[in-house]
């Protein structure tokens, strides 16, 4: 994939949400990953926390460990980053439970995760979550939310959805078992296949362009929640 506005809308957050944070707050970044962020906290105290199990080159991450059991005492961290990691873990409401644990009073937390996406990081893929679901998981768990709305528009997610149509739809008469009608068929998905992959990078420009949020459905959600001071 080229352009990919998600991408796009997601930098933007995340620089936004980095910006309101003071010089040498303590941030920990959960489920880090290969901490595709961190030079945006680079006026803060930066932490991070994954358990490492994926085949991908993990670097200096500060704490080796399970998100339900991270190694620090209460209330150390001024805010927290949890980015695109909350579909990965089994029991998502304990994990919420132990960020609430390690977040000052009155500090914030940054999340967001996919509505609409495929299976990835297999097997540690587990969940999606609607707007319902976050809103239900987060409130249980103490945070209060401030903010939650779509990533990206409408535009992005047909983007991707034409981008997959690309590559996953059949191009060979074996892959639909054979036959006569495989053989007839296949001309039209190559063509269908051929175009989506014309059209995806322009829905995604065209989502940067017109960011439609009132009908159809995002492909993922960002959301600020805080630790009430109370």
């Amino acid at each position: 994939m080229s352009f990919n506005s998600s991408r796009y809308y997601l930098l933007k957050e995340v620089e936004q949400f980095a910006r309101s944070i003071p010089a040498n707050a303590l941030v920990l970044d959960a489920g880090s990953g290969l901490q595709p962020y961190q030079h945006l906290f680079a006026h803060t105290q930066y932490e991070s926390a994954d358990f490492e199990k994926l085949d991908i080159p993990y670097t200096n991450t500060t704490y080796l460990c399970d998100l339900s059991n991270i190694p620090v005492e209460d209330y150390k961290y001024d805010c927290i980053i949890f980015n695109q990691v909350m579909e990965h873990l089994p029991e998502p409401g304990v994990v919420l439970k132990e960020l609430h644990r390690v977040l000052k009073r009155g500090g914030k937390l940054f999340y967001s995760g996919p509505l609409f996406y495929e299976e990835h990081q297999q097997p540690y893929d587990f969940y999606r979550f609607t707007q319902f679901g976050l809103r239900f998981l987060f409130t249980q768990q103490g945070f209060e939310i401030n903010r939650m709305e779509w990533v990206e528009g409408y535009f992005g997610t047909v983007g991707y959805q034409l981008d997959r149509m690309a590559f996953f739809l059949p191009g060979k008469p074996k892959e639909l078992g054979g036959g006569f009608r495989a053989y007839l068929l296949i001309p039209f998905l190559i063509l269908v296949k051929f175009f989506s992959g014309i059209l995806s990078p322009i829905f995604h420009k065209l989502d940067v362009s017109y960011k439609i949020t009132k009908q159809g459905y995002p492909k993922n959600y960002v959301l600020i929640a805080t630790k009430p001071s109370k």
